[in-house]
């Protein structure tokens, strides 16, 4: 037999509110939920701002969904009327339907500057390492569903860029050996980009992938307030915790928190509001001009390039020329021979890790299979490695404050290298600009396959017992 129901006694001049939520937890744990997710959930007392993007992240989520319902109430996914619902109907004939319209567009590219800025927090901070590795493959598996999103949602305006950015991408999958024409032909739904494929990105851009990256969202909400937060120094304050869930290292989320986040989102919201109003276009980096002119399949754009938030992958991609990929094997063979020489690998992977290397050099022949196979190869890897960052990194502390100086110019390099390719992916692609970019991919590579042994190296400082810092 289940238990009996009790409700909550209160005194008989109580306030109304008061009744009513206790009306409310007896039959949902309304209270208990705000208090494990937020109200009394004990976060480290030395959070800086970079802690708070990821508060940021969930307030554009919001902001793009409820944007995204309202246009969805005026857009028509249909090949002859999509570009005009769009630039006729939602941006001069509904009440600012131009407002939520760029709101949407602005918010797309806000998204990834906040979780480009919230993956870079956890990259020198090692917010990836133990117990935190399923929080940063779930942080990873969002991060896919937003590009996802991303390329999905910017076919929908059926523009010049839209349409043959799309047919650019898409054509990628062609690539594969035996099943790439066939998978092309399934995703667009048709020979070209069509109807059929609007209709499908549709599809995909409002419901399919936000029910999955809610999901994900839950799922790593749940696994951070589950292992506790990590913080600059890189210390477990969840285990001076007491009984009480009081700690010399913690302070409650709220009110500690709740005022520093929503002074964050005041900040954000000013500069957001600024891009909206004065230049939502963003110089053609936001909303590109040609985008402004109804798609064209007759006639093909000079400059065929995506939005910028996929250019430091695109220029990998573009990066990958037969010439090049002699070098990839010249340096695959070199990686080999490394990890005989300093791995701790056992000798099964090795051998394993060998015979894998030994297929992919001989793919790599352009006998086999021709450079833009590997150009997407290269393309996936340079996101997928990402995900393999907690088993990458044997650094004996978490974060950069106590490792080597010298580790600080290393993150310096990458994060030089990814702009540059960023901002080659916006260009067209001269010799010059190729060689950059090859340059740049191999030291993107570089940063995540010698980690293991560099992120090792060198003379660590102590980490505290305590936390560096407090806020009183």
């Amino acid at each position: 037999m289940g238990a009996a129901f009790k409700e909550t006694k209160l005194p008989a001049d109580a306030p109304k509110s008061h009744k009513a939520l206790a009306w409310v937890d007896d039959r949902f744990p309304l209270t208990k939920l705000w208090n494990d997710q937020w109200g009394r959930y004990y976060a480290p007392k030395n959070f800086n701002i970079w802690y708070l993007f990821g508060s940021l992240a969930m307030l554009i989520l919001v902001l793009q969904i409820v944007t995204g319902i309202f246009l969805t109430m005026y857009y028509k996914p249909d090949a002859n009327l999509a570009f005009y619902s769009v630039e006729q109907n939602i941006m001069r004939e509904v009440h600012w339907g131009w407002l939520v319209r760029y709101m949407h567009s602005t918010g797309a590219s806000a998204f990834f500057i906040v979780v480009y800025l919230h993956m870079t927090r956890g990259l020198l901070y090692g917010s990836y390492r133990k117990p935190r590795e399923l929080i940063w493959l779930f942080g990873f598996a969002i991060f896919l569903c937003l590009m996802a999103e991303a390329f999905f949602g910017y076919l929908l305006p059926w523009g010049q860029m839209s349409y043959w950015g799309a047919q650019v991408i898409v054509n990628l999958f062609s690539a594969i050996p035996f099943i790439g024409p066939d998978l092309s032909l399934w995703i667009r739904g048709d020979y070209v980009v069509s109807d059929a494929t609007l209709n499908r990105f549709f599809a995909f851009h409002v419901i399919a992938i936000p029910l999955v990256l809610l999901g994900l969202v839950a799922a790593h909400l749940i696994a951070l307030h589950e292992v506790g937060s990590s913080n600059p120094d890189g210390i477990e304050v969840k285990e001076n915790l007491g009984p009480d869930g009081h700690g010399v290292d913690a302070i409650p989320s709220h009110p500690y928190y709740t005022t520093k986040d929503l002074f964050g989102v005041s900040m954000f919201l000013l500069i957001f509001s600024t891009v909206v109003f004065f230049a939502p276009e963003m110089g053609g980096y936001f909303l590109e001009y040609n985008n402004f002119l109804p798609a064209d399949s007759l006639k093909t754009p000079p400059h065929i390039a995506p939005t910028w938030y996929f250019t430091p992958f695109y220029s990998v991609l573009r990066a990958t020329t037969s010439d090049f990929m002699w070098v990839v094997m010249l340096g695959l063979a070199a990686y080999v021979v490394l990890i005989w020489m300093r791995s701790r690998l056992s000798y099964k992977t090795k051998v394993a890790i060998t015979i894998v290397a030994i297929l992919a050099e001989i793919g790599m022949l352009p006998q086999v299979l021709d450079a833009k196979f590997w150009g997407v190869v290269l393309f996936g890897s340079a996101v997928v490695i990402l995900a393999l960052l907690p088993w990458l990194d044997q650094s004996p502390v978490k974060s950069i404050r106590y490792r080597p100086s010298w580790h600080k110019y290393v993150y310096a390099v990458f994060f030089v290298a990814f702009l540059t390719l960023g901002y080659l992916g916006t260009q067209l692609p001269t010799p010059a600009y190729t060689l950059v970019a090859q340059a740049c991919t191999l030291l993107y590579f570089s940063f995540f396959l010698l980690m293991p042994w560099w992120s090792a190296m060198g003379q660590f400082k102590p980490v505290p017992k305590r936390v560096t810092f407090t806020p009183h």
